[in-house]
């Protein structure tokens, strides 16, 4: 019951990160979109570990399937591009338009790697 649970909210995280995105002209209802999809993502990560030992299970590298090695990276690089996503979110937010032409393509990528989390948590569940 618990993986419907998380798999419900990833979702949802997803479908918020691509509102967000979405919303980017409006910059006060972006920001509060992207704080509100990358906190509860951070959130979701908590949660997860506090009931699977994700970090446990994580760490069986060499016993683990190839598509959860593959889920694991790309959950671990998704928290690693929402912490530069969100350095240079601030800094454009404090008036340094230069980190504009960094801030977007980091954006587009930490957004595919969600989306490439989600689905292989889809096939890991499926795997099972």
């Amino acid at each position: 019951m618990s993986s419907v649970i998380f798999q419900v909210q990833s979702f949802i995280i997803v479908g918020l990160l691509l509102y967000g995105v979405y919303s980017r002209k409006n910059r006060y209802k972006h920001v509060k979109i992207m704080k509100t999809a990358i906190i509860w993502d951070l959130l979701l990560v908590a949660q997860i570990e506090l009931t699977r030992q994700a970090i446990m299970t994580a760490s069986k590298v060499t016993t683990n399937p190839m598509i959860l090695n593959i889920h694991v990276t790309l959950a671990v690089s998704t928290v690693l591009l929402y912490l530069v996503v969100y350095l240079s979110g601030r800094k454009l937010l404090n008036g340094d338009e230069s980190t504009r032409k960094f801030h977007k393509p980091i954006g587009l990528v930490t957004l595919t790697v969600r989306i490439l989390t989600l689905i292989t948590s889809f096939l890991i569940e499926v795997k099972v």
